[in-house]
């Protein structure tokens, strides 16, 4: 019986108002064009469970939690997640693509909500070990660019953490850039205040130098 290759994990990153959702829509394309089974999927949610859990986060108000809280529920979620979604796609051969993941609970409880990095990586390790991505997309824009961008896309329907003040969502930014600092093997900062045409080439020129794959693009 002949084994079939493992999939890759590849994660989108990234504050407020990034453009991760148009990207990665196109980044699964351009994968399919080359032959690969790819499947998309993001976070808190990409399960039964994790989507139950992803509303307890990602409504209701901006207060509703404390840190740990948010910690411990996000998770929850992720190894819900991992469990259902991520592991047995990569297991069957299949390439996965998620919006946002691990480096999220980084940026936005350890940085965003000052919990610290020692904190975060503890429940990492409990939760889900040593997992991290083949590969991660950091989606960087301006604050206001980002900001602005999320107030047009949602409006009146602003999710719990687009509602919380500047400052947390510098702390977000910074926390990314941080963390990409950190681990340059396998993150890539890409500017994402250019044309989303520019910003696809230059996420499959990351995709094709870090994990060697041959994709056509840019596709529409």
């Amino acid at each position: 019986m002949v084994e079939t290759a493992k999939g890759g994990f590849i994660t989108l990153e990234g504050g407020e108002g990034a453009g991760k959702s148009t990207q990665i829509q196109r980044l699964a394309a351009a994968l399919t064009s080359a032959s690969l089974p790819v499947i998309t999927t993001r976070e808190p949610g990409g399960s039964p469970g994790a989507e139950a859990i992803r509303s307890l986060l990602v409504e209701g108000a901006v207060d509703r939690w404390d840190a740990i809280t948010e910690l411990l529920l996000h998770y929850a979620a992720r190894r819900d997640h991992l469990a259902q979604t991520i592991l047995p796609a990569q297991q069957s051969g299949t390439w996965v693509i998620c919006d946002r993941f691990a480096d999220s609970t980084m940026a936005y409880q350890g940085y965003g909500l000052s919990l610290g990095r020692e904190i975060v990586e503890h429940a990492h390790a409990l939760a889900i070990g040593d997992t991290r991505p083949d590969l991660t997309v950091i989606l960087d824009v301006p604050l206001d660019v980002g900001l602005a961008r999320a107030q047009e896309r949602d409006g009146d329907d602003a999710n719990r953490y687009e509602r919380m003040d500047q400052d947390f969502h510098q702390r977000i930014r910074d926390g990314f850039l941080d963390i990409a600092k950190r681990e340059p093997e396998r993150c890539v900062v890409i500017d994402a205040t250019a044309d989303a045409d520019t910003v696809h080439a230059k996420i499959l020129d990351a995709v094709k130098r870090r994990l060697g794959l041959s994709l056509k693009g840019p596709t529409a």
